[in-house]
């Protein structure tokens, strides 16, 4: 257990800063609770997962400078990270958050997250009693973590307000239904990612001056695309590795919005469709282009065509200029714009 007092954080454990990055993860593993001016709050848990961070090394080091203390005066930045899904948004923040050494909490935003969840949540315990339940956001300001807002333009502009004190110099939140202001750890740090597709809600502006700098992550060449599909899959062979790179790699260029998650369902629905029937096995590429099929859909089977329907939809065709186009055709005699 951990008490705060005065917005100090104080383990039962002295020899924490000590110990080894596992053991620490262990140790706020079994952190349950954290009392905060006589308020016993129920802690979320960290995320242990360690991946492992392939190629854009750049990105890599903008966000650990983002959360690097350079004077008594300086204060960590709290970038947003953006990139089409299933580029490795969420990984980047979990990576750097490995090699900072500091426990990593996720929050999945949501279009009806509200103000409490991401703060405090009552919940009805078995004894009838109110426990106070401290979200992942909560837990990481009171363990001095690392905290990733994923998916952050999903949620609405009043879930985002109750984090505007926590983004800025104050660096403290506020939870109506416990009756705390719970004040960020000196280490805590933050990020947010966010999708380059349409969201249920557009951040306000006083939010987006809090969430900079502005992080983009590109699609991976063809190279670190091998290397991301084998590290997942490493017993994929190299035939179908290789033809699903070459997929991705083309629709790269095509500006279409497949990634290296939907390459990882090709070729894992492709294997257990190879090794399914061994009496009778399908074909390899066969098996590959029911893959495609089955994750993206029919229209994936001819990129060529579906880049061409898609710059079709968003205006390949010229759209009227001028106002005589309302009111007669483009090849009339009489179009004041012919």
């Amino acid at each position: 257990m951990c008490v705060l007092h005065n917005s100090h954080i104080i383990f039962e454990d002295k020899n924490i800063n000590c110990i080894k990055f596992e053991d620490l993860m262990n140790q706020f593993s079994q952190s349950k609770t954290a009392v905060i001016d006589g308020i016993t709050l129920t802690l979320s848990q960290p995320d242990l997962t360690t991946p492992e961070w392939i190629g854009q090394k750049e990105v890599l080091k903008q966000i650990l400078a983002c959360w690097m203390i350079i004077s008594d005066k300086d204060l960590p930045l709290s970038p947003r990270i953006i990139g089409m899904p299933g580029i490795g948004k969420t990984t980047l923040g979990m990576v750097a958050a490995v090699q900072r050494k500091q426990p990593l909490y996720i929050f999945q935003c949501t279009s009806d997250t509200r103000p409490e969840d991401l703060i405090i949540t009552p919940v009805l315990a078995e004894s009838g009693k109110i426990s106070y339940h401290a979200s992942p956001l909560v837990t990481a300001m009171i363990n001095g973590g690392i905290c990733v807002l994923d998916e952050g333009n999903r949620m609405n502009e009043k879930s985002w307000a109750s984090l505007a004190p926590l983004l800025d110099h104050r660096r403290y939140v506020e939870s109506i239904i416990a009756g705390l202001r719970i004040n960020a750890h000196k280490e805590f740090r933050t990020c947010v990612t966010m999708n380059n597709d349409e969201s249920t809600f557009e951040i306000p502006d006083y939010m987006l001056s809090r969430l900079q700098p502005t992080l983009t992550l590109e699609m991976p060449n063809s190279q670190d695309e091998i290397a991301i599909l084998k590290y997942h899959l490493p017993f994929v062979e190299s035939e179908l590795l290789n033809m699903t790179v070459n997929f991705l790699q083309k629709s790269h260029q095509l500006d279409l919005d497949f990634s290296p998650r939907d390459g990882l369902h090709i070729l894992q629905y492709a294997m257990k469709r190879l090794v399914q029937d061994k009496d009778h096995p399908l074909a390899k590429d066969l098996a590959w282009q029911e893959a495609v099929q089955k994750v993206l859909g029919d229209d994936a089977l001819n990129l060529d065509e579906m880049a061409k329907n898609k710059n079709r939809a968003l205006g390949e065709i010229r759209l009227p200029q001028g106002l005589g186009d309302f009111f007669f055709d483009e090849d009339s005699p009489i179009h004041p714009d012919r």
